[in-house]
């Protein structure tokens, strides 16, 4: 129920206070996938495996905007095309589903192929299909991000799917309840205003600094 602004001091902060609410030792013997669903997400999950030997993998996706509001995410769309649509912003702007399939496929291949080949050197994302996946992101405003990543985590046939995020809306928090085995979060936030307004400090993550975290993930 907190609404005060900076609560956490940056990514490792965020990391040290998720790993005491995180059933660590359980994560390191199952040997849960970590996957990131943004490039903030990336750098908190890289902080928060440490030593250990988990797979360390960034899911990416896209977002696809209103046709005369650059500014509003009515869908998104994964690697592996999955698509998750904002129903009542579909209905309300009057959009129809040719738009989002068409959007959705030109944003896959002229974005999400091009981080693809040069994040991943074109090879597709790893089957997750019978392991124990933990969804990361260091903030999330509607839960586009995470739903997505949920479809296309499900659509590979795992044995669970757990969320982490340090500080999440309410009503987005009981979105994503259902849809995951459980949600391990630090702060949930009524009137969420944006991610940035809670850390002290976020750092913009680099093309560089990706490509260094996915290179040491091993």
């Amino acid at each position: 129920m907190q609404k005060s602004k900076h609560l956490l001091e940056n990514r490792e902060d965020a990391a040290l206070k998720l790993i005491d609410v995180m059933p660590m030792a359980r994560i390191k013997e199952e040997e849960w996938a970590f996957v990131a669903v943004s490039k903030g997400g990336l750098d908190l999950a890289y902080k928060l495996r440490g030593k250990f030997k988990n797979s360390l993998e960034i899911l990416f996706s896209e977002g696809i905007m209103a046709p005369h509001n650059s500014e509003c995410e009515v869908a998104r769309v994964s690697e592996t095309e999955e698509i998750v649509v904002h129903e009542k912003l579909i209905a309300s702007f009057e959009i129809k589903y040719d738009y989002i399939y068409g959007e959705a496929h030109r944003n896959h291949e002229e974005d999400i192929l091009s981080y693809i080949y040069q994040y991943r050197k074109g090879k597709p994302f790893p089957s997750m299909k019978d392991q124990i996946v933990l969804l990361i992101d260091d903030g999330t405003e509607t839960g586009a991000k995470f739903l997505t990543a949920i479809k296309t985590i499900l659509a590979m046939h795992p044995k669970a799917i757990y969320l982490a995020v340090p500080v999440i809306p309410n009503d987005v928090l009981e979105i994503l309840e259902p849809f995951a085995d459980d949600v391990y979060y630090l702060y949930s936030i009524d009137d969420f205003v944006t991610t940035s307004l809670y850390y002290k400090e976020l750092e913009r993550i680099s093309e560089e600094q990706i490509e260094i975290l996915l290179e040491d993930r091993l």
